[in-house]
């Protein structure tokens, strides 16, 4: 097995063919598929001090909504190491694995997993908080400033950069600095008995996390225990959208297609296409259904489902420690009122520029909205700069679409930046795989079959 790589001075003085700044699954990914490549000198650095995939929502039954081909590498090299099924066979669980017959591992085991690919490779450093980027000319590369979490400081240099800082919990202004205990579901199990003492809690959000937490709250309430409500703006409780020819819009074809749409038509779509990759798993839905059933059979349980119902105002009252929800039915336009002990808002991540990028700003390209403009290839460089390739993970949706967050993709979207680092394809970049042509003939994401049967452009 690879140990870790010591911290030595030599990481200062070298210019490394790229750093990656962030690791979450996505770069984690980038690390396992670079780690066996000798002409890549790649480094990961981190500022937690150990692999941490969103802990506040690791229930016991919660899976990934993705099968586990969609592991860090599989779907880019079935022959790596750092497979899901080979942490399986070295902890002695993959005929468990085997015979409980789902595709879906178990959340918190997928955290685990990529826990520990994250200490078998040599690249990766922890405990590294970049705090500031710049850009030498002389050298044709990037200086990255890190500060210790162990103490003190050190500098990194790095032809090239890729930026998977990960997107932070959303919370909306008007539940900002908002007082009292309220909390975002990314640390919902370090709140979950807090709230269960509680004489009401109430959930605001619309997708998976929202589903998940309302499901586990849900088995506990009863009239001697809590009030539970969910509120959610959407007009319905939306399924995540899973059939088989709407799963092929997951593919290289579809990514070609939707980045050559004018800007205004991508924008339209992501807004559109949010039961793609927000919605809520249709079994969990059922089971909530079920689950209601039969607790209602002994007596009405305590709890209210709210659709098509917006948050528009927020308030806490530190005398009473209850918080006061300004709502509005949307269809109807009545606004009323709710009142709560607990509040959690299961309200998301959204991308947020990291600080540290300040400095290069007049390196990276931009949309007239001013997000980054990500080229096919996930670079956001300004195409007239011949040296420092800036790529991004996961911070392209509104130029790539739905694929953008989608694990199942990660390992296609590595294998596209190993293949412009390197200038030729180490891992094989998949084209087309998609039995639908989604544009007009001849336009990108457009595939038909040739006389030999061969796919073809």
């Amino acid at each position: 097995m690879p140990t870790p790589h010591p911290r030595t001075a030599q990481d200062d003085a070298a210019i490394h063919d790229f750093v990656a700044v962030g690791l979450g699954p996505f770069n984690l990914g980038l690390a396992c598929l670079t780690e066996p490549i000798e002409e890549l000198d790649g480094l990961f650095l981190d500022e937690r001090d150990d692999f941490c995939w969103h802990p506040g929502m690791l229930l016991d039954d919660s899976t990934l909504q993705t099968p586990f081909l969609s592991d860090l590498v599989t779907l880019a090299d079935p022959t790596s190491p750092y497979s899901f099924l080979n942490y399986l066979k070295e902890h002695g669980r993959l005929y468990p694995f085997y015979i409980r017959e789902s595709f879906y591992p178990l959340r918190s085991e997928f955290s685990d997993y990529c826990n520990w690919a994250a200490n078998r490779l040599s690249s990766v450093r922890f405990g590294h908080r970049v705090t500031e980027v710049v850009w030498s000319e002389e050298e044709s590369a990037y200086t990255l400033h890190v500060e210790l979490s162990s103490g003190g400081s050190r500098t990194y240099r790095a032809r090239r950069l890729v930026l998977g800082t990960g997107t932070p919990p959303y919370v909306p202004e008007h539940c900002r600095d908002l007082g009292g205990d309220a909390v975002h579901n990314s640390r919902y199990l370090e709140r979950r008995e807090e709230l269960r003492a509680k004489k009401s809690v109430t959930i605001v959000g619309s997708g998976q996390s929202a589903a998940e937490i309302y499901h586990d709250l849900l088995q506990e309430c009863a009239d001697d225990t809590y009030e539970l409500t969910w509120i959610t703006r959407s007009p319905r409780f939306f399924p995540l959208e899973y059939t088989k020819l709407t799963l092929e819009m997951t593919s290289p074809e579809y990514a070609d297609y939707f980045h050559a749409l004018p800007e205004a038509t991508r924008d339209a779509l992501v807004a559109g296409q949010k039961n793609l990759y927000k919605g809520i798993n249709g079994d969990l839905i059922d089971d909530i259904f079920d689950l209601l059933y039969r607790k209602n059979r002994r007596g009405r349980t305590p709890t209210r489902l709210l659709t098509n119902t917006a948050l528009t105002d927020a308030s806490w009252d530190e005398a009473t420690g209850r918080y006061t929800l300004a709502l509005r039915q949307e269809e109807q336009q009545e606004e009323f009122t709710h009142t709560t002990d607990g509040l959690v808002l299961a309200t998301g991540y959204r991308y947020r520029e990291p600080e540290f990028l300040a400095p290069v700003q007049h390196r990276i390209d931009r949309d007239p909205q001013g997000r980054f403009a990500v080229r096919r290839d996930y670079r956001i460089d300004t195409p007239q700069q011949p040296h420092g390739a800036l790529y991004v993970q996961n911070a392209e949706l509104h130029t790539h679409g739905f694929v953008s967050p989608d694990l199942g993709m990660a390992a296609y979207r590595n294998s596209c930046i190993i293949r412009d680092m390197l200038g030729r394809e180490h891992y094989p970049v998949e084209r087309r795989i998609a039995t639908q042509e989604f544009g007009a003939p001849g336009t990108p994401g457009t595939y038909t079959a040739d006389p030999e049967g061969a796919a073809s452009r």
